[in-house]
């Protein structure tokens, strides 16, 4: 019988945590945790006290078959449970705006609405140190986790810019925008991206790669800019939008 391949995926590229008693004892710790993946049929017993105490802490839970544990341990005797830890801590909002006080600069944020390529994610947090962000905020579901690729896509810029993942992102861009943050989101159909001034506190959102802003964080942008079009196609890859519009920024303070 043919054996099934499994594909490679983002959590090969992490650190994780096996087995009923030390999956528990890295939730109670407190430790940086990116996500709990529980075996389809093992949510019984200790294993639903883990699944609370993560789902209290926020910690994303995935059910997953025998087979993709079994795969991703190493065939280490897993109990049904364990946890993905991220190549590097995550920081909070909090710390990325008390960076830009620090440095005595008006707050520059990249915003990833559901960014879901490693590569997209680690391109953009390297061109973001590049141009001096204070930082990048990501959602907790539905996108790229700071996973090998995206340290190493990253180019060590992951030691420098500090990425805060939140559970809701139009909260935070609410949040933000009380503080004095204009939030900016790239899309079609908006204003011409040099036609804006970004020298005042400034978050830039750059949508999905298929799907672009989701509607709501949309809605919960102050403006909508876009890069003009020549080609063919109507799109740029993520990361390379992202770039632009950074070097946007840089060019309207560096005036």
């Amino acid at each position: 019988m043919e054996k099934r391949q499994i594909n490679k995926t983002e959590e090969q590229d992490m650190n994780i945590i096996v087995g009923r008693n030390s999956v528990m004892e890295a939730v109670r710790s407190g430790r940086e945790i990116d996500r709990l993946l529980v075996v389809k049929g093992s949510a019984g017993g200790s294993v639903a006290s883990i699944i609370a105490k993560c789902s209290a802490r926020g910690i994303p839970i995935k059910e997953v078959p025998s087979q993709k544990l079994d795969f991703l341990c190493g065939h280490t005797n897993h109990q049904g449970v364990g946890v993905m830890i991220a190549q590097q801590a995550y920081s909070s909002v909090e710390d990325i705006l008390s960076l830009a006080k620090e440095r005595n600069e008006a707050p520059f944020i990249i915003i990833c609405d559901e960014i879901e390529d490693p590569h997209n994610l680690g391109a953009i947090i390297r061109t973001a140190e590049c141009c001096g962000a204070h930082g990048i905020i990501i959602p907790k579901r539905r996108s790229a986790s700071l996973s090998a690729t995206v340290a190493k896509s990253a180019s060590g810029a992951l030691e420098y810019v500090p990425v805060a993942r939140v559970t809701n992102l139009v909260n935070e861009i609410e949040k933000l925008k009380k503080q004095g943050v204009w939030v900016f989101g790239a899309d079609m159909d908006g204003d011409d991206y040099t036609k804006t001034d970004f020298s005042s506190p400034t978050a830039i959102v750059i949508g999905n790669e298929g799907k672009g802003m989701g509607r709501l964080v949309r809605e919960s942008c102050d403006g909508i800019i876009s890069l003009p079009m020549f080609g063919k196609i109507n799109s740029l890859n993520a990361s390379v939008a992202a770039g632009v519009l950074m070097y946007q920024v840089v060019k309207s303070r560096n005036k």
